[in-house]
């Protein structure tokens, strides 16, 4: 499986008709095999970030679906001129990242992205194998994967809360077991970032 992570910044004031205009093309583009995962706008973090996650069996999956949806028309939305900025990245889930199916278990999620030293990742999900089952006591995990394409040597995991009074309290009821956070070793880790964001109306998990 891929996941692909589309990151649109859009022109400050805009997210209500860029959602709008994407949830009113979405189903022809869901027409084509494969449904939306998620979508979300930032709240906390770099602002006017509209984010939408697909999942797909393979590549080649990612390039029938994706093509056959502009072919028929109606795909992609009409946005382009509330886009300043695009990036498009692209995943593999490590072996505990749960399905990305519709859930409702938000409505906030935190996306927090790891930087981390070449050669790094398999000793990471190693790490978070061990201790993955105790923290998702707390909350869920949405998703945890590690890059393919785009900016590489990435760690994303995506966590719901039902708002932030409850992450700061899951965060330190986790910390007090003594068995969260999985840590890496000195030096790993060389950047780190994270968001809060939001679901839009047609969002599958929320």
């Amino acid at each position: 499986m891929i996941i692909e992570m589309r990151t649109y910044t859009l022109r400050p004031g805009t997210m209500a008709e860029v959602e709008k205009r994407f949830g009113e093309a979405l189903p022809n583009r869901e027409k084509h095999g494969k449904q939306l995962a998620a979508a979300w706008h930032s709240e906390v973090g770099q602002l006017n970030q509209f984010i939408h996650v697909w999942a797909y069996d393979s590549f080649e999956q990612r390039a029938a679906a994706r093509g056959a949806a502009i072919k028929a028309g109606g795909w992609p939305p009409k946005t382009s001129e509330f886009i300043v900025d695009m990036k498009n990245e692209i995943f593999h889930p490590a072996p505990f990242s749960p399905p990305l199916e519709p859930r409702q278990v938000g409505p906030l999620f935190e996306i927090r992205q790891y930087t981390l030293i070449p050669g790094a990742i398999p000793g990471l999900i190693e790490r978070w194998s061990e201790k993955i089952e105790g923290r998702q006591k707390f909350s869920p995990l949405i998703a945890g994967m590690y890059s393919e394409f785009g900016a590489l040597n990435k760690w994303v995991h995506i966590w719901a809360y039902k708002d932030a009074g409850e992450r700061a309290s899951v965060r330190a009821a986790a910390a007090a077991t003594g068995q969260w956070p999985a840590r890496n070793p000195p030096g790993v880790v060389v950047k780190q970032e994270n968001a809060f964001v939001m679901p839009a109306d047609f969002s599958p998990i929320r």
